[in-house]
């Protein structure tokens, strides 16, 4: 008798037990955020070092033997007198990948009012999922900056890495955007966030490449989740 009642027992423990499991994982369901809506993103054929806008953001890789500024890097460098030269250095701006660093050209510089700088790495190992981290750390920065339309060029080619599509790159940004954002809606819900300032972003492309980037932002903004 008592082996039976006992049987019975954990039986039942076993069943509300499950139960529990069940109603948890259905809450747990129900609280989960939904991803953000897509990100507004415009594809403008122009070089980052002609742009003239409130933040323009741009990439760097780490500085190595034969890592020299490309295209409108070297132009950006130029236009701010060698100063991206001067700061790129080990102990200063390493480049490492998520390394930033904000830069508010002087009276009568031309171009941007800010400039923010997202290091990208070593450059032989890179691939376009990197860009996933730059992307939120971008959205991230822009919209703690206060700006409603920041300007993005991932600067790859001209730092001397070819090989990967334009698109491959926008899209794993575009993801970075998207989640930066779903994760700011979710502390803004929480009250641990205040009103969201970015509307959209220009992502800069050259014109050759800019179909292929904006089918890249067309996956992302399509797709239900990152991968990376």
């Amino acid at each position: 008798m008592r082996r039976a009642k006992w049987g019975r027992m954990v039986a039942a423990s076993m069943v509300l037990m499950g139960m529990g499991c069940g109603c948890f994982g259905q809450t747990a369901a129900a609280n989960a955020p939904a991803h953000a809506a897509a990100v507004s993103v415009k594809v403008v054929a122009q070089s980052p070092a002609e742009t003239k806008t409130e933040l323009q953001i741009f990439c760097l890789f780490a500085a190595g033997p034969g890592n020299v500024l490309n295209g409108s890097l070297a132009e950006i460098n130029e236009k701010l007198h060698g100063l991206l030269e001067q700061v790129r250095k080990p102990g200063l701006f390493n480049g490492d990948l998520g390394e930033t660093i904000l830069l508010t050209p002087g009276e009568g510089m031309p171009g941007a009012k800010r400039v923010l700088i997202i290091g990208l790495g070593d450059a032989n190992g890179f691939t376009p999922a990197r860009m996933y981290l730059v992307g939120k750390i971008a959205w991230r920065e822009a919209n703690r900056l206060g700006v409603e339309h920041p300007y993005f060029a991932p600067t790859i080619l001209d730092g001397g890495v070819t090989g990967f599509p334009t698109g491959e790159v926008a899209e794993q940004v575009v993801r970075g955007f998207r989640d930066a954002l779903a994760a700011e809606e979710v502390l803004r819900r929480g009250g641990a966030a205040g009103d969201l300032v970015v509307k959209d972003f220009v992502f800069l492309a050259g014109a050759k490449h800019a179909g292929d980037t904006q089918e890249g932002i067309d996956r992302a903004n399509g797709a239900k989740s990152a991968s990376h």
